[in-house]
């Protein structure tokens, strides 16, 4: 039989605890056992209201959708191993001489150019090589630390402040970012007529850390360069099966995209969307040297325009200025021009005057509605053709996707 005075003290302890908190395990008694049932339920519900909502992190495979195309990388090769201080001992030789081996050496971080990685989201922060074993006994060396590579886009460019280090421009190209260290050496190194028991060994040398700037070109056959909302990404929708993000309203893109348009004859001709390229980018305004870096290594150009625009001609001329100013001989690239957004009734008006100040050689196409799409696949074969040849000619191998 429980007192009273028990059974109130119980339950006046499980309302406490349900107020104000969790209690002690002493304070939570009662009849029945069903108390600290009673307590639990009661406490989760009033936590579960009070922690405060927690904004969930991207996870690795959400990170690497988006296009990356510069990383600042800290390598530091591996650590060489120790060399070995001991002594020969076996029965009936007594004096067997010094036999500490030399420590391997650490690993190299080699960059490497794979033509099946189209971005540097993969590429982490920061690399450490493997390190080299330390020497053993009976003159046995350690064994050197393993090759780490990093695999890169074709295309990047490797930078260490403002000096650049190399162009992995070709698939299979490769570049040691960063040397292992020298392993160290064992005593048996230091045996001479003077010194016929060495006790010196060195320890191993620590590995080459550098900070590395990479920097992607995107490498394309055509890329297709004009101001923001000239329909560039729609046009490139329309091509090819490439999706960059398009919309009723006014937006530029924020990373380059490439679109593969295929042919009969089994060709594929590589075509970059080129984010939006503003008046002053040659000055850094806005991302303009982030944006004008990807048609360095395009063969030839697209000049997309708004033919809705108040002066589309015009747009032609400023585009070009940027392009010279940013690198000598750019604008003067094989290239054509591509009068966008055909459909619309102010933009059909101005068809004539175009032709007029740039050539009957324009073409005028829409891509929302793939009027004359044919006319610009056909013309991009055209300028593919010549730009194989003149490769083969010069004796380089052209780009193939």
């Amino acid at each position: 039989m429980v007192p009273s005075r028990l059974f109130l003290a119980g339950w006046q302890a499980v309302l406490e605890g349900v107020r104000h908190g969790p209690l002690p395990p002493r304070a939570v008694l009662g009849p029945g056992r069903l108390l600290p049932r009673l307590l639990s339920l009661s406490h989760a519900d009033c936590t579960k209201h009070q922690e405060p909502s927690r904004k969930k992190l991207l996870s690795e495979k959400k990170l690497k959708r988006h296009f990356v195309d510069c990383r600042r990388v800290l390598v530091c090769g591996g650590r060489g191993g120790d060399g070995a201080s001991c002594f020969h001992s076996e029965p009936r030789k007594e004096f067997g001489g010094p036999d500490g081996g030399d420590g391997g050496h650490g690993g190299d971080i080699i960059l490497r150019a794979d033509g099946q990685v189209k971005s540097l989201s993969s590429v982490l922060s920061q690399y450490r090589g493997f390190h080299g074993e330390d020497g053993g006994r009976k003159n046995c060396f350690g064994r050197s630390g393993a090759l780490l590579y990093i695999r890169v886009p074709v295309g990047t460019v490797v930078k260490e402040g403002n000096a650049v280090l190399a162009d992995l421009s070709c698939p299979g190209d490769e570049y040691i970012a960063a040397r292992g260290g020298a392993g160290g050496k064992g005593n048996r190194f230091f045996l001479a007529n003077d010194n016929r028991a060495p006790m010196t060994c060195t320890p191993g040398q620590p590995g080459q850390e550098r900070v590395l700037l990479l920097e992607l070109k995107t490498m394309a056959h055509a890329g297709m360069v004009g101001f923001p909302n000239a329909g560039k990404s729609s046009l490139l929708r329309a091509i090819s099966n490439a999706k960059p993000a398009v919309a009723a309203y006014p937006f530029t893109t924020l990373g380059p995209h490439v679109g593969i348009v295929h042919y009969e004859d089994h060709q594929q001709v590589a075509v970059a969307d080129v984010p939006g390229i503003i008046r002053g980018a040659h000055r850094n305004r806005g991302l303009g040297l982030a944006f004008l870096r990807h048609i360095e290594r395009c063969g030839f150009l697209l000049f997309v325009v708004d033919l809705s625009a108040p002066e589309p001609w015009a747009q032609v001329d400023h585009l070009k200025y940027e392009l010279e100013q940013y690198e000598e001989g750019l604008s003067e690239r094989p290239h054509v021009i591509v009068a966008n957004k055909i459909d619309l009734p102010e933009a059909r008006a101005k068809l004539p005057e175009l032709r007029a100040r740039l050539g009957p050689t324009a073409i005028a196409l829409s891509a929302a509605t793939g009027e004359n799409l044919e006319e610009l696949l056909l013309r991009l074969k055209e300028l593919h053709d010549r730009h194989v040849a003149a490769e083969l000619q010069r004796g380089r191998q052209p780009l193939r996707w």
